[in-house]
């Protein structure tokens, strides 16, 4: 037989772990509608920069502040001459199928260099001897998206330089292994205008962000509006019962709250009456 009071209401500790959970489900949701506005900033930013006209690149003395946030896919260009006897290839996956990144050194007149991604090129065409005839001489004038180095390795897989086996465009390593001395700290992948009969295929950058972030706040607040409705059907409940019981009797089914409705016979229900 169970008291009108304790009928009356759930548990202290269920109570208060409810109401935690509804605060951090709230807070969640809250955080990936913070997350979508930067989100959608960062694509507007972004489209911004690969459509603007192609600027000179930065000069030297600010590169140790280039930054993904603030310069990563400006739209640039940048002349020299190409070392193309230190190229790196970096595995790659791309629309045109599995192959490498040529990653060329390319000299300016300033002393300066910077690694440039000229594009892709299929498994059999990864000895230079294959695509001599795509590889300029003299000083060639390069356009193409800023980007930031990608240091250590791919997903589980990591640069291995001695063995010449590369899976990330890692700038400073790569400037290590090919002796490079004043180097940006970041590298370009030249579009397609800047590709050479015969050479690697340029202009495959592929922009993506994936933005889900208002799925995930709907599936935050929707969790927490269903922790809400069982909150407010488990107190309403135990009021009835206290109702019920102050009008002058509660009812126990036999097996406890969530037994079958009361029955006749030796296994009914137990009527206590209030005092």
């Amino acid at each position: 037989m169970r008291s009108p009071a304790k009928a009356a209401r759930p548990s202290l500790w269920l109570t208060a772990l409810s109401l935690t959970a509804f605060v951090v489900l709230i807070g969640l949701g809250v955080w990936q509608v913070e997350r979508r506005a930067w989100k959608l900033a960062l694509i507007d930013r972004v489209e911004q920069r690969v459509h603007a006209p192609a600027q000179p690149i930065l000069s030297p003395a600010t590169w140790p502040a280039v930054s993904a946030a603030n310069d990563e896919y400006r739209h640039v260009s940048v002349s020299g001459r190409f070392l193309h006897d230190r190229e790196t290839l970096v595995q790659a996956v791309t629309e045109e199928g599995p192959g490498y990144w040529v990653l060329t050194p390319l000299k300016r007149g300033d002393g300066t260099t910077i690694l440039i991604n000229r594009g892709f090129v299929p498994s059999e065409r990864r000895e230079p001897s294959t695509r001599q005839a795509g590889n300029p001489d003299g000083t060639v004038e390069i356009t193409g998206l800023l980007r930031i180095t990608e240091p250590k390795g791919g997903f589980l897989r990591d640069n291995v330089p001695q063995h010449n086996r590369w899976y990330s465009r890692d700038v400073a390593a790569i400037a290590a292994a090919r002796d490079l001395r004043n180097v940006a700290p970041f590298f370009i992948d030249a579009d397609a205008g800047s590709q050479s009969a015969g050479g690697p295929i340029g202009g495959l950058t592929v922009i993506r962000f994936p933005n889900n972030h208002l799925i995930y706040a709907l599936t935050w607040f929707a969790l927490a509006l269903l922790l809400v409705g069982r909150l407010f059907v488990t107190f309403r409940g135990g009021l009835f019962r206290r109702k019920i019981a102050l009008n002058g009797f509660v009812h126990e089914p036999a097996g406890g709250l969530d037994g079958p409705a009361r029955r006749t016979g030796s296994d009914a229900g137990t009527i206590v009456e209030s005092t």
